[in-house]
């Protein structure tokens, strides 16, 4: 059976881009996995066209046999609703004709304009990922009253205050409620997004399907000597969502026992000019400044260090040499940062939120701690550097549990058994 499937995409693939040298998102990395298992298959079933926002909305091309399509959006305002989006993607579905329509993602009105396009929920596959409706309600992760209320220079030009950000999420959970309820099947792989979604639309079919990771990270492992003694490292932390202010908060107990402690952030620099052209005054958000505030009031600005946006590569770099990762998120799904640093064997200390323990096995494949928890957070940090062989069992016990859950032949096959499931219907 050859099936024609559609993937809709948050963001243009690596393998798209670098035909034509374009610059590309390192985000959203496990669908670059999942295109090479189906390139690569040798008993290939699928016929496979691929659809993403781009400023050149009419692109059509075959690239490696995979047919992609483009579409505009103004990716800035995901939050605004543009009708006209779904005249280009029925455009895309008469030229293709997939026999299923597999969306990656509600976080994005592309998902909602396609599920109200195709309009054959039984043909569709919504995989969730973020979860706005949760999101809305978690944004601000107790950060003071004050800061919740306060917006600066580049908030109010931007119309982007944190208030704002609260209610553009309350309008995206609006629009993936709408995708949840147009949806005949869902693909998730936590107890999180399973409950989540069944409670909107309990008669959608929910399959489980894990993801596969960026290749880069099932090679290499994790060793205790190569790392950078007592260093702490966050894969981002530019809203307050991610919890890096509690990480921040808890750094003076962990310095107190061990002073050397240093911690490394990836993503957005929201406290220095990074790369932008404008005075940090003019760029600054609500949250950096409150950021910032807080290295300032616990000393912190020798042992803080922003590293920047990574590629797959120097991500797997900065865990290796890192001793400890760690989630301070008040909500994740499954978050690839954890799922890559379990494969590679880091330890691992994370918040015990949304699909995470669905992932992590507290006491077994690493800590999980109570959500925004400072005292805790701080005490099983210094738990797992005063115990490391404890911590390098965890790692290998994580590295174990990953291999089998993003296990790419594994995962291919199970989507592969989906997909023949939903044309069976």
């Amino acid at each position: 059976m050859n099936l024609k499937i559609l993937w809709l995409c948050n963001i243009m693939l690596p393998a798209y881009a670098k035909a034509h040298g374009i610059p590309f998102s390192v985000r959203e990395g496990w669908l670059t996995g999942c295109l090479e298992k189906l390139h690569n298959a040798k008993d290939n079933k699928i016929t496979l066209a691929i659809c993403f926002p781009f400023d050149k909305p009419d692109v059509k091309e075959e690239i490696d046999g995979v047919t992609y399509y483009s579409f505009y959006e103004d990716l800035n305002h995901p939050e605004v609703y543009d009708g006209k989006l779904e005249n280009r993607l029925h455009v895309i579905l008469d030229d293709f004709k997939p026999d299923i329509v597999h969306i990656f993602g509600t976080e994005f009105p592309h998902s909602l304009a396609l599920l109200r396009a195709f309009g054959n929920p039984d043909r569709v596959l919504l995989g969730i990922q973020g979860i706005c409706g949760v999101i809305a309600k978690e944004y601000m992760a107790d950060i003071p009253i004050d800061v919740q209320n306060s917006a600066t220079f580049r908030d109010r030009i931007k119309e982007d205050s944190l208030l704002q950000q609260v209610e553009k999420y309350k309008i995206r959970a609006e629009h993936e409620r709408e995708c949840i309820m147009l949806a005949g099947n869902i693909t998730g792989r936590t107890e999180f997004d399973r409950k989540y979604t069944s409670e909107i639309n309990s008669e959608a079919k929910y399959y489980h399907i894990n993801e596969t990771m960026r290749p880069c990270f099932y090679e290499g492992k994790w060793e205790e000597k190569n790392a950078e003694p007592h260093s702490i490292f966050l894969s981002q932390g530019d809203y307050p969502l991610k919890g890096f202010h509690f990480m921040l908060q808890a750094m003076p107990k962990i310095l107190e026992k061990y002073p050397d402690a240093h911690l490394y952030v990836a993503g957005n620099n929201i406290i220095g000019k990074g790369k932008s052209k404008y005075p940090y005054f003019m760029r600054a958000s609500a949250y950096g400044k409150y950021i910032k505030s807080l290295i300032s009031k616990n000393k912190l600005k020798k042992k803080v260090k922003m590293v920047g946006m990574l590629s797959d590569v120097e991500m797997k770099e900065q865990f290796l040499k890192t001793s400890l990762f760690v989630c301070p998120s008040v909500v994740e799904n499954s978050p690839n940062s954890v799922g890559e640093a379990m494969l590679l064997g880091v330890p691992l200390l994370a918040a015990n939120v949304g699909g995470i323990p669905s992932l992590v096995q507290s006491g077994k494949d690493g800590l999980l701690f109570d959500k925004g928890n400072v005292e805790m957070l701080a005490d099983q940090i210094i738990s797992m550097w005063d115990e490391p062989v404890i911590s390098a069992v965890y790692g290998d016990n994580a590295s174990k549990h990953a291999r089998e859950t993003h296990d790419a032949n594994a995962n291919y096959e199970r989507l592969i058994e989906v997909y023949e499931s939903i044309v069976k219907k």
